[in-house]
């Protein structure tokens, strides 16, 4: 690890104001991220701007929906009694995800930019067009079992967010407040916070340089009551997710009005399917309709020689949500 020098920030302002004085600067919240690349030499911020003293802890219902700070801990909003009893997806993909211990410190902004697993992003000895634009991706013929299958490109195909979190906040449409160095705020859907890689996978998401997560806010529905988050993986804890559905049903009569769907593990973003949600929409509550809609999911799959498995696998861990949450 480089050397590096650190400030604690009191405020978001002060935070964003570091940041745009010091472009090369970097935010610090939990670190479980960050640290893991500074050892590994992936990283080298020569500033680190602390911002676990911001007042930006808050779980509470609002006019607009749920609104959760963005220094809160993974552990508290997974337990909050206003997030298992109305948004249980999103209390099940934190309370999956890694351990006790790290979800005692992983904020929720810090959890959002987690960066991919792909095993050649975090070896220097390989090129990766994450790390250095234009120096090649061998993912497309190499290790790639664990890597995506839908929005990928001959640049990169990567599952470029690896946790669980925004999988389930990309079904319930959730929007991000976001702060920059003027003490402006603009609101961003998760759907559009993260970007697919085409020809700059360099790029990930739509900060702009400073910018902070502040807030997440999940507006209040009878499918976000009605959801949940199952997770597929290679072993029963701390392991990330081989595949991973989101989904929430307003079922009346049998009948389904409302419904939201999201895929992890297999997607270049968390992946929403606005195509299964097409196919659920009006129709009954049947498994003949699940797998309709889980078809439908998949169908422009791009899979890979080592990660074709995962076609299978996303649809049926896709029908078992729906099974699940459809009672």
């Amino acid at each position: 690890m480089n050397d590096f020098s650190y400030t604690a920030a009191a405020t978001a302002k002060e935070a964003t104001g570091l940041l745009k004085d010091q472009p090369t600067a970097t935010y610090l919240a939990g670190g479980t991220t960050l640290l893991d690349l500074m050892k590994a030499n992936l990283l080298a911020p020569p500033h680190l701007v602390d911002v676990n003293p911001l007042p930006l802890t808050a779980i509470e219902q609002t006019p607009d929906g749920l609104r959760i700070g963005a220094m809160a801990r993974m552990s508290a909003v997974g337990e909050h009694p206003l997030v298992v009893q109305g948004y249980p997806a999103v209390s099940k993909s934190l309370l999956l995800a890694a351990s006790p211990q790290l979800r005692n410190m992983a904020s929720i902004g810090g959890n959002l930019l987690q960066r991919t697993r792909c095993g050649y992003f975090r070896d220097a000895a390989f090129p990766c067009n994450k790390r250095v634009p234009g120096s090649g991706c061998p993912a497309l013929e190499g290790d790639n079992h664990n890597l995506a299958v839908l929005g990928v490109s001959e640049s990169c195909i990567a599952t470029a967010y690896p946790g669980d979190l925004a999988v389930a906040l990309a079904a319930l449409d959730a929007v991000l407040t976001l702060e920059n160095a003027k003490g402006k705020q603009r609101r961003v859907p998760i759907t559009e916070f993260y970007l697919l890689p085409g020809r700059t996978p360099h790029k990930e998401n739509v900060l702009e340089p400073g910018e902070l997560i502040v807030a997440v806010t999940i507006p209040q529905a009878a499918h976000a009551q009605r959801s949940t988050y199952l997770k597929v993986r290679e072993r029963s804890s701390y392991a990330y997710a081989l595949a991973s559905a989101a989904v929430g049903l307003d079922v009346q009569g049998g009948t389904i009005r409302t419904a939201r769907v999201a895929l992890g593990g297999v997607g270049a973003q968390p992946w929403r399917s606005r195509e299964a949600e097409k196919v659920l929409t009006g129709q009954p509550a049947t498994e003949a309709t699940f797998r309709a809609a889980a078809a439908a999911a998949l169908r422009e799959a791009q899979p890979r020689k080592e990660n074709a498995y995962k076609v299978d696998l996303v649809q049926n861990t896709l029908v078992r949500a729906l099974q699940e949450v459809a009672g």
